[in-house]
């Protein structure tokens, strides 16, 4: 009985590596993914998302909790994206 259960823990054990390692490659090719879009958009001349000043103006008010929930009602992103995408205007600042 105790074979079987350390078999199991092993078996549990490989699964969560091979997902975590599929997760990380997955991080890395939109990662990359955003820099090609962000160097497309500026050669094409694309003007920025019109939201954007909005937020930066509640972020430069401390407003950080409002411009979130500002992005994901206007951007459809979830929690975590949406504090993600408020950072990453806040770094550019």
């Amino acid at each position: 009985m105790e074979y079987i259960q350390l078999a199991l823990i092993i078996i549990l054990f490989l699964i969560a590596l091979n997902l975590w390692t599929k997760v990380d490659s997955l991080e890395g090719r939109i990662k990359g993914l955003q820099y090609t879009l962000k160097q497309l958009t500026k050669q094409s001349g694309l003007p920025e998302n019109p939201v954007n000043a909005a937020l930066r103006k509640l972020i430069k008010e401390g407003e950080d909790i409002k411009a979130i929930k500002k992005a994901r009602e206007t951007l459809g992103l979830s929690l975590l994206e949406g504090k993600e995408y408020i950072d990453k205007l806040k770094e550019e600042n």
